[in-house]
């Protein structure tokens, strides 16, 4: 399992909106079959800052399944209009 960790920075005052775009449009990546799960988080001190972890079973499900899929096209066209600056993504491994 591999998690997949963002930092959405909202534009200032469309937080709401962004929450509600949010819920409709998570199905586009948590139907495909390498997406395990995911949760976003609003920052408590931050206003319009949020974290994104989503579990992938592979970073290529991420990485080639996903992004170039027609989903994540629709996923970009829904919700990438909401962010300032562009959120930086990370995949994660454990530590043993």
């Amino acid at each position: 399992m591999i998690p997949k960790a963002a930092i959405l920075s909202v534009q200032p005052g469309r937080e709401r909106e962004f929450e509600r775009a949010f819920a409709p449009v998570s199905p586009l990546m948590t139907s495909r079959e390498d997406c395990l799960s995911h949760e976003v988080h609003r920052c408590i001190e931050t206003q319009g800052k949020y974290l994104l972890v989503v579990r992938w079973r592979t970073v290529e499900g991420h990485t080639v399944g996903f992004r170039q899929s027609a989903a994540c096209q629709e996923w970009k066209r829904l919700l990438h209009p909401f962010y300032e600056p562009f959120p930086t993504v990370e995949h994660f491994t454990g530590v043993r």
